[in-house]
């Protein structure tokens, strides 16, 4: 396996990728983050082999012969961070009616750069909860043909909605029409719906429960859709193999998402005791970007967000954090997601230290974003911990992330599948 640093161009991705796997390499440093035993550990060694981990021993055990040799010096080794909620297809400088300057397909090489920046900042997966134009699948199968540089992506395609809801398009008087193809009415149609999707390359299945914050025209806290409908969302996706992420800040639309059986809540902002419960009683995880608000509040009037979306941002953002804090204490389960886009992505390990500040340790926090996240993936056969068999993602920084969380913000080594994609030893 050559580890070389990743070049610019098509051509250079392709043949990094064809040397994915080639054969050996032995990885050292002086730490590693172990998130499956929750434990720091001295002067590990990771032998990858064909692009997964061979094994996790001590420096100085017996390596493969003519195996490569990639010493980290005094480097702290984690798992490859996975953020659960991205919109990779998404500029947050260019919001509210800044982007109808754009066509259709503009976005796609946003994405395109967006998912160098959050695979360089050490996220090797993430989960992308929204996109138009199946544009995130799209993403996928070049990034995984080699063709763009990015992060192993799990797909949502659209996020689905009611009519006038946060997924529908609200800012537009009646006498221009928009496109309906991620909107349904009744349990039929969203049964429908995710078959669609579905067929077309999604993973995942993201739906908008309640109002958000940035659509406008509605209530940030608004139940959008029923419970027999999200029932209807959950069965059809589970029989299909799905997991079902729901967007919402209200208090009724998150209990009746759980009472239906989703598997993650996003946002989760006005959950109650009553939430709690039934989180922990159904094993679901609450994903909480709780690093939004200071980046909204702060560009949101430059970047041309609508000043009706501001006003709902300081209703809900200390409130959101005020019940991440509760929700850890109450033991419900906790993910890292950041709502990538709303922010710019490759800022995504901001949120580590608000993780912190809100309640969570710094090895709470790493767990949410690697062996939590897996766990709710159900990838943990792939990613999440360097472990044998997983996958060959890495990251080094300098520092020690359990003393101070904040040197996840400069992640100075990127490996993913065994092949160096940023950084040098």
């Amino acid at each position: 396996m050559r580890i070389t640093p990743i070049a610019t161009g098509a051509l250079a991705a392709l043949c990094l990728a064809a040397a994915a796997g080639a054969d050996t390499v032995v990885i050292t440093a002086a730490r590693m983050v172990d998130v499956l035993a929750g434990r720091e550990v001295d002067r590990p060694q990771v032998v990858i082999t064909d692009g997964r981990i061979a094994s996790v021993g001590r420096a100085g055990d017996a390596a493969p012969d003519g195996a490569r040799k990639l010493d980290l010096g005094e480097r702290t080794l984690l798992p490859g961070l996975i953020d659960m909620h991205v919109h990779l297809t998404a500029d947050p400088t260019l919001s509210g009616y800044r982007r109808l300057e754009f066509t259709d397909a503009f976005w796609m090489t946003v994405g395109v750069a967006n998912a160098r920046r959050t695979l360089e900042a050490g996220f090797t997966t993430v989960r992308n909860v929204g996109s138009s134009g199946y544009d995130d699948v799209g993403l996928m199968q070049g990034i995984n043909r080699g063709y763009i540089v990015g992060p192993r992506i799990v797909p949502a395609t659209y996020a689905i909605g009611s009519t006038g809801g946060h997924c529908d398009a609200t800012q537009f008087p009646p006498s221009i029409t928009t496109p309906n193809t991620q909107i349904a009415n009744s349990p039929d149609e969203y049964r429908a719906l995710v078959r669609k999707v579905h067929k077309y390359g999604a993973q995942v299945i993201k739906v908008c429960m309640t109002g958000g914050v940035l659509s406008k025209g509605d209530s940030v806290g608004a139940q959008q859709v029923s419970l027999e409908e999200i029932k209807a969302v959950v069965e059809e996706a589970h029989r299909l193999g799905l997991r079902v992420a729901v967007h919402a800040h209200g208090t009724e639309g998150i209990n009746d998402a759980l009472r239906a059986g989703v598997d993650t809540i996003e946002h989760a902002s006005l959950a109650d005791a009553e939430s709690f419960r039934l989180a922990k009683e159904h094993g679901a995880w609450f994903d909480m970007d709780i690093y939004d608000d200071d980046y909204i509040l702060a560009e949101g009037v430059r970047n041309g967000v609508f000043a009706e979306s501001l006003e709902k941002e300081r209703m809900i953002g200390l409130k959101q954090r005020q019940t991440f804090r509760a929700a850890h204490a109450a033991g419900v389960k906790m993910l890292f997601g950041t709502d990538g886009g709303v922010y710019p992505n490759g800022l995504n390990a901001r949120q580590f230290a608000k993780m912190v500040e809100w309640g969570m340790t710094p090895m709470e926090a790493i767990q949410a974003a690697t062996r939590s996240a897996a766990e709710a993936l159900d990838r943990t056969a792939d990613v999440g911990a360097i472990a044998p068999g997983r996958f060959g993602d890495l990251i080094a920084v300098d520092g020690d992330p359990l003393k101070d969380v904040r040197v996840l913000e400069n992640v100075a080594i990127v490996i993913k599948g065994g092949v160096l994609v940023k950084g040098a030893p």
